[in-house]
């Protein structure tokens, strides 16, 4: 066994769970995030895959899971092996938040994602009437829903890109704590 540092250094990475309710701005906030660039998309029906270096040696891979009715009875699928979730939410859409509240909700529920930290993305800060972070943080109960998790609410919006950068980092610091967490557990364990 004396050849095993020839190995190339194990690339880290974790995997992100994008969920948020159907025209929230998940698939804009990704192409934006990825190519800097804006496409017009389509409602998402199943999934996007996108992965996105954020370090010299990490990689996230973005799960942007569609978020119409009948795609959210298969986002339980999608929390199995998560190292973070992130929740976009249209901030200006006052008349679906709190059915993006409710949502939003039954995924901390979830036993898969116990201790999984959250950063909510308050998407669209460039609409008219778009509630700010604050608000969305008192509206969504964060304090009360994520007591047992890291946690953030970033105001951004996917058409300028502004807070997407911060957002990125913030999503990378808790992705990378938490996967470290994780395997220091597993060594615990055995």
């Amino acid at each position: 066994m004396g050849h095993q540092n020839t190995k190339p250094p194990r690339v880290k990475q974790a995997n992100i769970v994008m969920l948020g309710l159907d025209s929230a701005g998940k698939s804009t906030l990704l192409y934006k995030l990825r190519y800097k660039d804006v496409f017009v998309t389509a409602p998402t029906i199943g999934f996007n895959v996108d992965m996105i270096e954020t370090g010299r040696d990490f990689t996230l891979t973005f799960w942007d899971v569609g978020g119409q009715e009948k795609m959210r009875q298969v986002w339980s699928n999608f929390l199995e092996s998560t190292d973070g979730l992130l929740y976009v939410v249209d901030s200006s859409d006052k008349r679906r938040l709190e059915e993006s509240r409710r949502e939003f909700e039954l995924i901390l529920k979830n036993e898969s994602i116990r201790n999984v930290p959250v950063v909510v993305l308050a998407n669209k800060q460039d609409l008219p009437g778009a509630l700010n972070a604050e608000e969305i943080t008192r509206r969504f109960k964060m304090k009360k829903y994520c007591s047992d998790r890291t946690w953030y609410v970033q105001p951004c919006c996917a058409i300028t890109g502004e807070g997407l950068a911060e957002a990125l980092q913030r999503v990378t610091t808790f992705a990378k704590q938490y996967s470290r967490s994780k395997e220091s557990f597993t060594i615990l364990k055995e």
